[in-house]
């Protein structure tokens, strides 16, 4: 039984940098439509993972935070109130990423950015 992620009403809830944007282009071009999940913590890290649109779709309980180009970003509802509601940026970084993430076939990673993250 799925259900439609829930939309968030922030405007800019999520931006991307130049350099994410080129990335997520060149990841579009080669494997179709993207999404971005925010992960939160122990085993995925914290970094957002980059997926082709259909391959993880949106739980129940992930809000749409918004777009980042032609790319959805999600986040886990509970996650993002724990985390105090911030605005996030997602970036871009040398090195694979650690995982699945589409962009570490680049030798990149996604990092977010966010002005405020209680530890």
């Amino acid at each position: 039984m799925g259900s439609e992620p829930q939309a968030h009403d922030a405007t800019r809830a999520v931006t991307a940098t130049r350099a994410a944007l080129e990335v997520m282009e060149r990841l579009e071009a080669a494997h179709g439509p993207l999404a971005l999940h925010q992960s939160g913590g122990c085993c995925d890290g914290s970094a957002p993972i980059c997926v082709g649109a259909d391959e993880l779709p949106p739980g129940p309980n992930d809000i749409r935070l918004g777009e980042v180009g032609a790319t959805p970003v999600y986040i886990d509802a509970d996650l993002y109130g724990r985390w105090g509601r911030p605005e996030l940026e997602i970036d871009v970084a040398p090195g694979a990423a650690e995982g699945f993430s589409l962009e570490g076939l680049l030798d990149v990673h996604f990092v977010t950015r966010t002005t405020f993250c209680p530890a």
